[in-house]
This record gives C-alpha cells, sequence and structure tokens, in this order.
C-alpha cells in the first residue's frame, strides 16, 4: 500500500540487517552448542540483559503464535467461502497448535512439515512464472515512489509504519530465537551460510514476488488501496483473490494451503519455544505431560486470548516486539565481535 519503496525496504533490508542477523545468531548458537538465544545473551552482555531477553522471548513467541491463528484462519475463511464460522477455524488452529506443543517433535510437526513445505516452493515458483510471464505492469522505484501514496497517510507514514508493516522480512528477532532448532541440525559451520544467511534470502525473494504482484494485480497502487479498504484491511482477501485468479481453483488452493503453511509453522514453533523457555528459566524438567501442560496452558489461554483484540493491533505489538529483540541480538553480535577483536562498527 506504500508502493515500490517497499522493494527497497525488502532488498536492503535482507541483505544488511536480516541475512546478517540471522547468520549471526544461527553461527552463535552452533559455537555454544546449540544453546538459545537467551543463554548466548547472557553469556555476552550479562545476566540482566539475558532476564530482559527471556521475557522479551515468551512475549514474542505468544505475538507471534496470536498472530499466526488469526492470518491463517482469515485465509481459510476465504478458501471455505465462511464456512463454519471465525471461532471454529481459530479453535482448529489452536488445537493443532497445543498438539505440536505437547507431542514430540516428530510424532506431528516432522510429519506435516513436508506437505507445508512442498506447497510453499509451489506457490512461489507458480506465481512467480505467471507474474514474470504474463501481462503484468510492475511499477519501479523512482523518486517519485518515495512519497506516500497510502490512503491514511497521517496515520501510516513511511517511516515507520513501513518498517514495522513488513516485519519479518526484513529483520526478525523470532529467527534468532528459532536459530538453535536449525543450529543443533548443523553438521559442519560451512553450511551456516547457506542454510541461515540463505533462509532469509529466500524469504526476500517471496516477499519481492508478494509485493509486486499486490501493487500490480488490481491496476496500481492506488487501486490496491482502494480495494483494501473496501474489504476492511483484510490483507488475506488479497491473497485468495489472486491465488485463485493467477492459478485457478487446483493452482490457487496449493497456493494458499503454501501460504497457509508459512504461518502456521511459525506459529506452532512459537508456541512450543515459549513452553521451553519457560521450563528452561524455571528449570522445570518437560518429559512428564503435567509438566508440559502446567507451562502450556496458561501460554495458549494468553494466545487465544490476543485473538479476540483487533488484528491491526496485535500486529503492532508483535513487530514491535520482534525488531527490539532483534536491536539486542545485533547488541550481543557486536559483543561478540568486540571479544574476538574482529571487524566492527559500534
Amino acid at each position: 500500500m506504500w508502493g515500490p519503496i517497499a522493494f527497497l525496504r525488502i532488498v536492503l533490508g535482507s541483505i544488511f540487517a536480516g541475512g546478517v542477523h540471522d547468520y549471526f545468531s544461527g553461527m552463535l548458537s552452533i559455537k555454544h552448542n546449540g544453546e538459545s538465544i537467551t543463554e548466548i545473551t547472557g553469556y555476552y552482555l550479562g545476566d540482566f540483559m539475558k532476564k530482559i531477553m527471556s521475557l522479551l522471548s515468551v512475549l514474542l513467541m505468544i505475538l507471534v503464535g496470536a498472530v499466526f491463528i488469526i492470518g491463517p484462519a482469515s485465509i481459510i475463511e476465504g478458501m471455505t467461502s465462511g464456512f463454519a464460522g471465525t471461532a471454529f477455524r481459530i479453535l482448529l488452529i489452536l488445537s493443532y497448535y497445543i498438539l505440536s506443543t505437547l507431542l514430540p517433535i516428530d510424532k506431528l510437526i516432522g510429519k506435516v512439515y513436508p506437505f507445508f513445505g512442498a506447497a510453499l516452493i509451489f506457490m512461489a515458483v507458480g506465481i512467480a512464472v505467471v507474474l514474470v510471464f504474463g501481462n503484468f505492469n510492475i511499477p519501479e522505484l523512482t523518486f517519485a515512489a518515495f512519497s506516500n501514496p497510502h490512503v491514511n497517510q497521517d496515520d501510516f507514514p513511511i517511516f515507520p509504519m513501513l518498517l514495522i508493516t513488513i516485519a519479518c522480512n526484513a529483520i526478525s528477532g523470532f529467527h534468532a530465537t528459532q536459530s538453535p532448532l536449525l543450529a543443533r541440525c548443523v553438521t559442519n559451520e560451512k553450511q551456516g551460510r547457506s542454510i541461515f544467511y540463505g533462509a532469509m534470502a529466500t524469504e526476500g525473494i517471496l516477499a519481492l514476488i508478494w509485493a509486486a504482484l499486490s501493487m500490480t494485480f488490481f491496476g496500481g497502487v492506488q487501486d490496491l488501496n482502494s480495494v483494501m479498504v473496501e474489504n476492511q484491511n483484510n490483507a488475506a482477501y488479497v491473497v485468495n483473490e489472486i491465488s485463485n485468479s493467477m492459478l485457478g481453483k487446483v493452482g490457487g488452493f496449493l497456493a494458499l494451503l503454501g501460504v497457509i503453511g508459512a504461518p502456521i509453522t511459525s506459529g506452532d514453533s512459537a508456541f512450543r519455544s515459549a513452553r521451553l523457555i519457560i521450563a528452561d528459566f524455571f528449570k522445570v524438567q518437560q518429559k512428564a505431560i503435567k509438566n508440559r501442560l502446567a507451562i502450556s496452558i496458561p501460554i495458549f489461554i494468553a494466545g487465544y486470548a490476543l485473538t479476540l483484540i483487533e488484528f491491526g493491533i496485535v500486529w503492532r505489538y508483535f513487530a514491535w516486539t520482534n525488531k527490539t529483540l532483534a536491536t539486542i541480538v545485533l547488541w550481543v553480535i557486536t559483543a561478540y565481535l568486540i571479544k574476538e577483536k574482529a571487524n566492527y562498527i559500534s
């Protein structure tokens, strides 16, 4: 809705901020035997910052979980023509999150991720091909694009609202909380660049595809703004409309499955991470199911309560927490570089 300046935000953010952040947070976890970012923060910035990081991490995990209940529920609504009501769809997604949080990772998450991954690849490749070879006039980034075309310019200035609306792609503290999951699977440090930096570069490409589609599909940026206003700023409507129109019913369904898979595979790992962070902080063993339930039930009550609040408000707090946590991780990275007497800018 802010126009082609979003391309600049995505490209520069992915290369110089997000990629660097994700690479270092992942590599630091490898160097510290797969420890969490909270433990690593304590090692480089002291015990007080470790406690702050633990609090922010749990808050972020719950906000991520809530955001990624509401978002997929809205997309499913478009796929099923409003079947069964919003509350049912939210409870359906929340039920999956509860099971994926409580069960061992290979029992549920490990079985559904390949399907979500395949759908995500199909979505990205299919829509990118249609975008390149179809008759679409993608707006270019010129000096004129630095003006604000948003329909509500006063409440949504480019700075800072664009930076926290495109929240995960450019730099994401959430990624740092998930780095240990991958760090524990890495067999050689040389894999770090392709795994950690490469994942952010891939996310940047996905973001560029959807940014270009959104600005182009309805006829231009102003037309996109009009469509969003008509549909109460429901981005899920845009996703449904583009996927089904460009790829047909079957292809659109697979594309939407990929779009749903991206947030759901963030939501389930967010709630799971929240449980583990709290368990580590209070030193509660997680082998017994009663111990998992004791931590998980309050987390899910909080997550569900947040779904009752307007999505835009929840997103803003999620985005702020996400960026704040990422900032602390950048401090940790700088402290590491100073300690190692490596190149850094303080």
